[in-house]
């Protein structure tokens, strides 16, 4: 499973070839792993508005990145690496699940200090919200494993049916290109307030195709067995960012925030996260770690 950790993986794969394996290296193995601590640097730039903790708003229905788990905790790529960047804050963060496209207004009407749910990086949102990009990801395309007929573009989901989760980027490329499609080749393009459901819309017939995050649809049929397959290859590689208010305290902890994102690629606790969720392939470089919007 994705989600294993990569340093149970590791002991595990050790114990399989050598049962007489110490305890001194298990601890080894287990301590390899960096660990997210506070720096102090990155600390000082916590507006006071703030030091309180933080209130998280996450959209917990869009695997590997944010996700509810068997015993209803959320977890995901993007909740580690919120909690591990409080950590290098020196501050809490309490992260709830909100639909989707409640976050930003959320963080508009301060009913939230951050959004962090796989939020593509773009000019439009950036006149809503501020921006520290984290991530980059693509998009792509799923269907049933019977599907005959699979897209391989926007252009030829004309004369079908896709399945998208409402405010996200797939949602606005959809539509966009339902208003191209000619009269005889016609587009209906179906909003879900969850990914969740969107997934179980394409399952049970409903639409053709599934349209999500490049890793997100990855992991969708990764987890499907056999009901589901990719379409495709995934384009309009985009960042994500983690979004702030446009006030003046929101753009200071954008700020703080993007110190602490640089401190934990430089100390590998970033990698380390990604790669346990299988998506280190869409990892940035401490200089890509750049703040937008807000202005």
């Amino acid at each position: 499973m994705i989600a294993t950790s990569s340093r149970i993986i590791r002991i595990s794969a050790a114990v399989s070839v050598a049962a007489t394996l110490s305890l001194a290296s298990v601890t080894a193995a287990f301590a390899s792993t960096p660990k997210a601590k506070k720096d102090s640097a990155s600390a000082a730039l916590v507006p006071d508005a703030y030091k309180n903790g933080l209130k998280v708003a996450t959209d917990a229905s869009y695997p590997p990145d944010e996700m509810v788990n068997a015993k209803g905790k959320i977890i995901g790529f993007d909740k580690e690496l919120m909690d591990a960047i409080a950590i290098t804050l020196g501050i809490k963060a309490k992260t709830q699940n909100v639909t989707f496209d409640n976050i930003i207004p959320g963080i508009a009407a301060k009913k939230f200090h951050v959004g962090n749910s796989s939020f593509t990086d773009t000019p439009a949102r950036q006149k809503k919200v501020t921006f520290v990009d984290y991530f980059q990801a693509g998009e792509a395309f799923y269907t049933k494993s019977s599907t005959q007929n699979t897209p391989t573009s926007l252009q030829k989901l004309c004369g079908s049916s896709v399945a998208v989760e409402s405010g996200t980027v797939e949602e606005t490329d959809a539509n966009a290109q339902k208003a191209k499609c000619a009269a005889s080749k016609p587009l209906r393009v179906d909003s879900y307030s969850t990914q969740t459901d969107a997934d179980l819309a394409v399952k049970s017939g409903h639409d053709v195709v599934g349209f999500a995050d490049s890793q997100v649809a990855g992991y969708i049929v990764a987890q499907s067995k056999g009901v589901f397959k990719l379409s495709g290859k995934p384009f309009g590689v985009a960042p994500y960012g983690i979004a702030t208010a446009r006030t003046q305290d929101g753009k200071k902890l954008a700020k703080a925030i993007q110190s602490a994102l640089r401190v934990l690629v430089k100390n590998g606790v970033y990698k380390s996260i990604l790669t346990k969720y299988g998506v280190q392939d869409g990892a940035l470089k401490a200089n890509q770690i750049v703040i937008n919007g807000g202005k």
